[in-house]
C-alpha cells in the first residue's frame, strides 16, 4: 500500500485588524520609575516629593461577596493639576510626568491649558516648575523648563506650531541620564540649572 501526502495551499484570509492603543497606562513606565527616584530620594533624606493622588468621585460600587467591592462608576471631582510635587533644597518643586512616542515633536496636545496654568502660578511664586519628558523612541529624558513650554505654548495660542520639535530638546531642554539609584536622577539637573 502506498500512502500519499498532498498538500494543499489555501489561501489565508487577512482580517483588517484594528491595534487599539490603551492611553490609559501610557506614562506608567515613565511614573514608575520617577515614583523609585522619589523613593530613593526620600528614603537617603534628599527630597521630599510625592505624586498627587487624583481626586475621584466614586458613584456606583457592586459588592460581588461580602469582602469584596468593586467601583463600577466614577468620575474625577477636578481636573488634575499635574503629577508630582514636594520640596528640595528649601525650594517647591512642580512638575508634570509626560511619555512622547513620537520621532519628531512632542505635541502640546499633550499638556492641558489648566496645567500650563498651574505650572505658571507655581513660577510666579517662586517655585520650580518643569516638565519630566521622556522621549521613548530615542530612550531619552529631558527636564523642559517650564519657560520653555510656555513660550511654545503662548506662540500655538497664536496659530503658530502645536507641538515642541526634538531639536528645541536638545538646544533648550536638559538631558536627564538615567541611571541605576535613582532611575531618573532628575534632582541632579535641578542641581545645575537652578543651585549653581
Amino acid at each position: 500500500m502506498i500512502s500519499m501526502v498532498i498538500k494543499m495551499n489555501f489561501p489565508t484570509i487577512k482580517r483588517n485588524q484594528k491595534k487599539v492603543i490603551n492611553k490609559a497606562n501610557l506614562g506608567m513606565d515613565l511614573e514608575e520609575a520617577i515614583n523609585e527616584s522619589n523613593t530613593y530620594y526620600l528614603n537617603n533624606n534628599i527630597a521630599v516629593i510625592h505624586k498627587k493622588p487624583t481626586p475621584v468621585q466614586i458613584v456606583k460600587v457592586n459588592y460581588p461577596s461580602r469582602n469584596k467591592a468593586v467601583i463600577t462608576e466614577a468620575y474625577y471631582k477636578t481636573p488634575s493639576t499635574t503629577d508630582y510635587n514636594g520640596i528640595y533644597r528649601g525650594k517647591y518643586i512642580d512638575f508634570d510626568a509626560k511619555e512622547n512616542h513620537n520621532k519628531t515633536a512632542f505635541p502640546l496636545a499633550n499638556v492641558s491649558a489648566h496645567q500650563v496654568n498651574h505650572l505658571r502660578q507655581v513660577k510666579e511664586h517662586g517655585g520650580i516648575a518643569f516638565l519630566l519628558v521622556a522621549w521613548n523612541r530615542y530612550d531619552e529624558y529631558y527636564l523642559l523648563p517650564f519657560d520653555v513650554l510656555n513660550e511654545f505654548w503662548e506662540d500655538s495660542l497664536k496659530d503658530g506650531r502645536k507641538s515642541i520639535p526634538y531639536e528645541a530638546f536638545q538646544k533648550r531642554a536638559y538631558p536627564i541620564q538615567h541611571g541605576y539609584l535613582p532611575r531618573i536622577p532628575y534632582l541632579r539637573v535641578i542641581d545645575e540649572i537652578y543651585f549653581k
